[in-house]
């Protein structure tokens, strides 16, 4: 059973928001969490689209509620991560977001334009490995620290 819900400095409940294609990654972050008996919300997204259909409220979805921490993929269909994160900082309401990418991609362009869209970080999956748990850790810790918009 979850028994902590890690809250965003102001006592306010941070929800995940999950973007990434891959259903079995999605699923891994549920499994970090619940192995760390942390009890945040988490929202799933299949695509830079659906995100941002889900946090502005639009296509029939509910908007994902602040404050929220993303997680996004960058190599994925409709619209990758890199064009959601242009649409994200030119949108008024959405630009004050914060994203944390976590990809497969080592691609030094997909680093370097990911930064261009002030990320506040660029983790590579396959460099965490086992070591999951700590991401998982590092972000809790983010969210306690840090004031959140």
């Amino acid at each position: 059973m979850l028994n902590q819900r890690p809250e965003a400095r102001d006592g306010r409940a941070v929800t995940v928001l999950v973007v990434d294609d891959n259903a079995v990654d999605r699923e891994g972050v549920r499994r970090a969490f619940s192995k760390l008996k942390i009890a945040n919300p988490i929202v799933e997204a299949v695509d830079g689209l659906d995100a941002l259909e889900k946090l502005s409220g639009t296509n029939g979805n509910e908007a994902v509620p602040r404050p929220y921490l993303i997680l996004l993929d960058i190599n994925m269909p409709r619209l990758s991560g890199v064009d959601f994160l242009r649409q994200l900082r030119a949108d008024a309401m959405l630009q004050d977001s914060v994203v944390f990418v976590l990809t497969t991609s080592k691609n030094d362009e997909d680093r370097m334009a990911s930064y261009d869209f002030n990320v506040a970080g660029y983790i590579i999956k396959s460099d965490v490995g086992a070591g999951f748990l700590r991401v998982v850790e590092l972000l809790e810790h983010y969210w306690k620290l840090v004031e959140l918009p």
